[in-house]
Parts: C-alpha cells; sequence; structure tokens
C-alpha cells in the first residue's frame, strides 16, 4: 500500500499558468521523490499599466513517501 502526502505550492511565470505550474512541479521535485500529480488550485494574474505581467498558480503537488 502506498501513502501519498500533499503540499501546497505557489508559483509564478511571466509566460503563462502553464509555465508556472512546470515550474512549480520542477521546483519541488528538487527535494521531492516520487511525485505522482498536480492540481491546478486557483490561479491569477499581475496587471500593471493594462497589460498582464505575472502569471501565478496555487497548486497542490501530490507524492509518494518512503
Amino acid at each position: 500500500m502506498a501513502v501519498l502526502k500533499v503540499i501546497e505550492v505557489l508559483a509564478n511565470s511571466e509566460k503563462s499558468w502553464e509555465d508556472a505550474t512546470k515550474k512549480a512541479v520542477k521546483h519541488a521535485g528538487k527535494s521531492l521523490k516520487n511525485i505522482r500529480s498536480v492540481y491546478v488550485q486557483e490561479q491569477s494574474a499581475r496587471v500593471n499599466d493594462n497589460e498582464v505581467v505575472d502569471f501565478r498558480v496555487n497548486v497542490k503537488i501530490t507524492f509518494e513517501v518512503d
């Protein structure tokens, strides 16, 4: 039987929400093993002078505990 744990991570990107999600998983992967899934819980964007300048995601990352 596998034991899974979920953590919440915030990440941002100047490109897209997809890129912010990839950055969150990549960064979490530096200290976590066996990442199983990522769930995008929330998306937002920062606006400056009527232009979107930053995409932000709040994700839940699920990984297997040894």
